[in-house]
């Protein structure tokens, strides 16, 4: 069975991302990478050698890339197996989205919970 491995990123919905960006750096010290996002790098547990990333992220408001419900946040998770997880949640009746998205940093999908919040899962290129 595909698994859940951790917590990729949290994104946010925001009015103004650059001004909301700079209030969070000047009071809570998270620091973005030049015209990116927030990154929380770490090391896996069971196998220190192996690095992975936590990233805190910006969405203008009116952004639908957390889904057509509009909530103020989306989570997203590490998963060892995409296209497994996928294809569970999809036998378990979950309402999953279509859209696949391959690119340097890996492979997503989205599904979205009972109660009609937007997960994205990703699995980190190897």
């Amino acid at each position: 069975m595909a698994k859940v491995l951790g917590i990729g990123g949290v994104f946010f919905r925001s009015d103004d991302p650059e001004k909301l960006y700079t209030w969070y750096e000047k009071h809570l010290g998270l620091a973005r990478h030049p015209g990116g996002p927030v990154i929380f790098p770490w090391r896996h547990a069971e196998g220190p050698d192996r690095s992975g990333m936590t990233v805190w992220s910006l969405f203008p408001r009116a952004t639908d890339y957390f889904g057509p419900t509009k909530p103020a946040f989306m989570v997203n998770y590490i998963v060892d197996d995409l296209d497994g997880m996928l294809a569970d949640l999809r036998a378990a009746g979950a309402q999953v989205d279509e859209r696949r998205e391959d690119s340097e940093y890996g492979r997503f999908g989205w599904v979205t919970d009972p109660e009609g919040n937007r997960i994205e899962l990703w699995q980190p290129p190897a």
